[in-house]
């Protein structure tokens, strides 16, 4: 979660790309809106790793919980703020995912894949410096096996200079689709990982990728 205002304010949303939100503020936070529930949808192909769409407000953000859509992902658990442009440094394009709101949460996107392909999945990685702890925590699951712990020390760091690092793993396909999630481990903070530029990439014998 990002830094909240102590009064709570309420606010009418913009329509989004998924559905109308309800605008929302609570303490020690700028003002930003909720998500709206929607069933889960099934990709045909991973889209939307930098967290582009739908649109969060300019300089602020907007609050998803478990079971709302947010573009082609899906918030698993606990809840997440979709970063608008302008509020912090975004790693690429203008938007990115605080994977801790109120509590720590989970995005997740389903996509298709080849069953024994090799798939690289790599990210970029900072953190919310406006409060403890020190170090922010995750992980990153594929069809709910753990692949790669993460953490972000949050020290010198800032909304200006976010100091993104970059993350990457593979993984063998073992059915024709794939779920991909980012989870936050950082308990008791509201103050969460942030990621940005989720790339997947089909290594075969003709791509130039490293795998």
């Amino acid at each position: 979660m990002v830094a909240r205002r102590i009064t709570t304010l309420f606010i009418a949303a913009g329509l989004l790309v998924s559905a109308a939100g309800a605008a929302l503020a609570a303490p020690a936070r700028g003002a930003g809106t909720s998500g709206v529930p929607a069933q889960t949808r099934a990709f045909s192909r991973f889209d939307d790793g930098s967290f582009e769409y739908p649109l969060a407000p300019v300089n602020s953000f907007t609050t998803y919980s478990t079971g709302q859509l947010m573009g082609p992902w899906t918030v698993t658990s606990g809840a997440v703020d979709l970063i608008g442009e302008g509020f912090w440094q975004a790693a690429e394009g203008d938007q990115s995912v605080d994977l801790n709101a109120t509590v720590p949460g989970a995005v997740a996107q389903t996509f298709t894949t080849t069953p024994g392909a090799t798939y690289t999945v790599t990210y970029a990685l900072a953190a919310n410096a406006a409060g403890g702890p020190t170090l922010k925590t995750g992980r990153v699951l594929v069809d709910g096996q753990v692949f790669q712990d993460f953490s972000f020390d949050i020290t010198g760091k800032t909304y200006t200079d976010m100091g993104y690092v970059n993350r990457q793993f593979t993984f063998v396909a073992t059915s024709g689709t794939t779920t991909l999630t980012f989870a936050s481990t950082t308990a008791g903070s509201a103050y969460g990982p942030v990621i940005d530029d989720v790339r997947v990439t089909s290594c075969s014998s003709s791509c130039s990728c490293s795998c």
